[in-house]
């Protein structure tokens, strides 16, 4: 018979959470428009509200509403794209600001940190007021609405934070006294241990409490559930032995310049940022690292902000790094860099971190990419950001909606991993094999017969009236020697204004190049054509 190994002696913990962080962390990086300044905020991922503040919720906004159901209920809502770079960058000076005061911090994810409670207890003369000066420096950071639990390990600590949001008092601070966690705890509904399955299964056991969990024989709760139950019964029991491993600050590779007085001019202000950049390289060096992609933040007399996200085939150097610099302020066609002041502060924080070993130089030097990364760059700098673009695949039903241009040394849109994840959808009415090697930019206009002369239709089923014989594109008739389809598209049929109705037809003429039609309100183009 197996029994349980003995639980480790539990440590005091004081964990800190941040509300809403995601919203927080918007707020506090300056990307925001200014309409979403004193608006109630929802950010968004995929088309649903993944964060709001607390204003939207009043109004009935929720986590998991679409978009247009959240306006709905709040008209005056102001929503933006979630980014999860801008949470974890935001909360990086908060834990610098922390560790100032108390070292030791681990983090769990962006918003929540826990600190061993020993030591700043003693320092500060008691939980209560360490929690205090805790609570004081955050608000200097600009996060006002922080709470702080603390309790027997870092779970039980984490419910008291998060229970503060119920306090009658407005208090932001709950200290578990020691040994009462498993009391605190006991009433918590069985959620709370994030464990989805596990829940359910207990549910209908006739099990909803922690406390209920916790009361159950150790030894028959591992045999039945597992090593993860096993884990899971010791929180839900207050006997969460795990302690805080604090982290281990990383090297600073970032590099910022302040200019005093701000400057206006691209040249100057690229000389001044000359050695940051030649020390931005230098540190990345001297830690065995090389960047490939990096983020450039300027900030004008005004508080203006202007970031851009840039990439490298291989990997940057001090010119490279000026370069980006330069064009972006230059902007497109050099009119424009979106920032109506003098620039005070230029920032370079590195993105994506490799190995500098594992790009060190060919055999035969550098090949051909970098020969044809110096044109394009070359290119690009005359002509501006926009002017030199690269084609990237994404998701679509349409072709056109599957090729997204983005700027040379650009991110896509939402990240790599967000068009990637697009592209992967199923997309039903999407066009079987090969995709068409020329995309007509403007669909060409062009009239589709059957062999009557009659104009070929495709009623509501995705019927075609007759077979087509015969059509008119780029000034010339074709005969049809071969057709399929057709293939439908649907959209939105339950919007009246975004409603999208396409039929699609392959056809080949007698030529032998093969076509892509389609049929929108009763026009038909050309989308594409089979070189």
């Amino acid at each position: 018979m197996t029994t349980e190994p003995p639980a480790g002696p539990v440590e005091r913990t004081m964990v800190l959470w941040c509300p809403d962080w995601p919203i927080v962390a918007a707020r506090l990086s300056g990307t925001l428009s200014e309409d979403t300044t004193d608006a109630p905020l929802a950010l968004v991922e995929h088309g649903e509200v993944l964060a709001c503040d607390a204003t939207a919720r009043a109004a009935g906004v929720r986590r998991g509403l679409r978009v247009r159901e959240a306006e709905a209920r709040c008209p005056e809502l102001a929503t933006a794209d979630y980014d999860p770079v801008v949470d974890t960058r935001a909360f990086e000076p908060i834990l610098l600001g922390i560790e100032e005061l108390m070292p030791g911090v681990q983090p769990f994810r962006a918003g929540l940190c826990a600190i061993r409670s020993r030591g700043p207890s003693r320092y500060y003369g008691g939980e209560s007021a360490a929690a205090e000066v805790l609570l004081a420096r955050l608000d200097e950071l600009g996060v006002p609405d922080a709470r702080i639990g603390i309790a027997d390990g870092p779970f039980a600590a984490e419910q008291a934070a998060r229970s503060t949001a119920f306090q009658q008092d407005g208090s932001r601070i709950i200290v578990i006294p020691s040994g009462a966690s498993p009391a605190f705890l006991a009433p918590l509904p069985l959620s709370t241990l994030g464990r989805p399955e596990l829940s359910s299964l207990l549910h209908r056991l006739g099990i909803s409490t922690l406390g209920a969990f916790g009361a159950l024989p150790a030894t028959e709760v591992r045999d039945r559930f597992g090593p993860d139950g096993a884990r899971a019964h010791r929180l839900a029991a207050g006997a969460d032995a795990r302690s805080v491993v604090p982290r281990v600050p990383p090297t600073e590779l970032a590099v910022s310049i302040a200019f005093e007085p701000p400057l206006d001019r691209i040249d100057q202000l690229t000389f001044g940022f000359r050695q940051s950049a030649e020390r931005f390289i230098t540190g990345l060096a001297e830690a065995g690292l090389v960047t490939t992609a990096i983020t450039i933040s300027m900030r004008s007399e005004r508080g203006e902000r202007s970031t851009r996200t840039w990439l490298h085939p291989r990997w940057f150097t001090a010119g490279d790094v000026l370069d980006r610099v330069r064009w972006q302020l230059q902007g497109a066609s050099n009119i424009d860099h979106g920032l109506a002041s003098p620039v005070e502060l230029v920032e370079v924080v590195p993105e994506t971190l490799d190995d500098a070993a594992e790009h060190e130089e060919g055999l035969w030097g550098s090949g051909p990419d970098e020969r044809i990364h110096s044109g394009l760059a070359r290119v690009q700098s005359m002509l501006g950001h926009d002017g030199v673009v690269t084609a990237v695949p994404s998701g679509g039903r349409l072709l056109l909606d599957r090729r997204i241009l983005v700027p040379w040394g650009s991110v896509p849109p939402g990240g790599e991993a967000a068009v990637a994840e697009r592209r992967n959808r199923p997309w039903p009415g999407t066009i079987p094999g090969a995709a068409p090697s020329t995309v007509f930019d403007t669909a060409v206009p062009v009239e589709v017969v059957d062999a009557t002369g009659l104009a070929v239709a495709v009623d509501e089923r995705s019927t075609v009236s007759a077979a087509p014989a015969r059509f008119f594109a780029l000034s010339d008739w074709h005969v049809i020697d071969g057709w399929a389809g057709p293939w439908s598209i649907d959209e939105r049929w339950w919007d009246d204004d975004g409603h999208h109705r396409v039929h699609r037809l392959q056809v080949l003429d007698d030529s032998g190049e093969a076509w892509l039609l389609l049929l929108e309100e009763q026009h038909w183009r050309a989308e594409a054509r089979y070189d």
